[in-house]
């Protein structure tokens, strides 16, 4: 996610799919799909990593995901390029995992990749972009908690701010903005409630 000029070599699904069937070996790792996909790098890993967090039969996964995606994060927010640490680079999943996850979101990726078109370009501009990665930074955070479907509205922002900057979309990056928010509400109601019921609890026992 560091320039505005669209790709339209292949949608983003298409894209990743080839990536997961173009190897021979049962795994792949990230540095291999960070190599393959070359440009547009980092809004593709966030994508990856914010979609297992839309399947809520996944347990644990947003402890896994929430790393990757703050760290690419941070790289977004100081406008620095893309690329992995070795202890995240070379972790690796196995394709068929993949392929079954994407598969499952395909349709809904379709339909997203559809409308997509360069629009509003004044939100695809560098120091835009650098303020789209401080937000992803917190909703990085946000999804690593541990709180019940937590993780599903920061996932969605990720990944609409993401779809944005792959084609210079400014209605999805609106859109990223407005979730993002909405994240950060869902958050604050859910621990003000849990506070509330730790303060009643501590009354009721004194």
């Amino acid at each position: 996610m560091t320039g505005v000029t669209p790709n339209r070599s292949l949608p983003f699904s298409q894209n990743l799919l080839a990536q997961l069937h173009g190897g021979k070996s049962e795994r792949i790792s990230l540095q291999e799909l960070l190599d393959g996909v070359k440009t547009h790098a980092r809004a593709t890993l966030m994508i990856l990593f914010s979609l297992p967090n839309l399947v809520p039969s996944i347990p644990g996964m947003s402890a896994i995901t929430g790393l990757p995606l703050l760290f690419l994060a941070v790289q977004m927010m100081m406008g620095n390029n893309v690329w992995l640490p070795h202890f995240i680079a070379s972790r690796s999943f196995l394709r068929s995992d993949l392929l079954r996850l994407i598969n499952r979101l395909l349709p809904y990726l379709q339909r997203v990749e559809r409308v997509l078109q360069p629009r509003q370009l004044i939100l695809s501009r560098p120091t835009v972009l650098q303020v789209i990665g401080l937000i992803c930074v917190v909703l990085s955070v946000l999804i690593a908690l541990p709180i019940p479907l937590g993780n599903f509205l920061p996932a969605v922002a990720i990944i609409l701010f993401s779809l944005g900057t792959l084609e210079a979309d400014g209605v999805f990056i609106i859109a990223g903005f407005v979730t993002a928010i909405a994240s950060v509400l869902f958050i604050t109601v859910f621990y003000w409630g849990v506070i509330m019921a730790v303060l009643r609890m501590m009354g009721h026992a004194a």
